[in-house]
């Protein structure tokens, strides 16, 4: 089942270097509609609590002290066949195999950071959506 709605980050890297503005435009552009947006800055325990499903990953330590250094902006986004559609549009995770025109193509500097997040299905983009956004955030 498709739904409407997909859950995107843009990560810490892409907030250091001044791309959040290039990243949404490419999300306008791509003709999705922002329903919930903002930035905030993870702590590690939020952050590893976000990525709990990794937790037995040897990665794991690294990636919540990524994504706990510095700001980035969750963002529910909205279009029909949202999810697949988003995940298109980012690309593949390591930049050097992502098509031309993906925002990991442009914005992603190696496969830890890549830049974006994005779903990668359904009922993950609801869940990681619900763990940023009440229902009153959503519009």
């Amino acid at each position: 089942m498709t739904t409407n709605r997909t859950f995107t980050m843009i990560k810490p890297d892409a907030t250091e270097k001044g791309n959040t503005g290039g990243i949404l435009a490419m999300i306008n552009e791509a003709g999705f509609r922002i329903v919930a947006m903002k930035m905030v800055h993870l702590s590690a325990a939020k952050a590893g609590e976000f990525y709990a499903v990794h937790k037995e990953r040897p990665f794991y330590g690294e990636l919540v002290e990524f994504m706990s250094r510095g700001p980035i902006t969750a963002a529910i986004l909205e279009k029909d066949n949202a999810v697949e559609d988003f995940r298109t549009l980012i690309g593949a995770t390591n930049p050097a195999q992502a098509a031309e025109g993906t925002i990991r193509k442009k914005y992603a500097s190696s496969i830890g950071e890549n830049a974006v997040h994005g779903s990668d299905s359904n009922e993950n983009a609801a869940i990681e959506g619900a763990f940023f956004f009440s229902q009153l955030e959503q519009f």
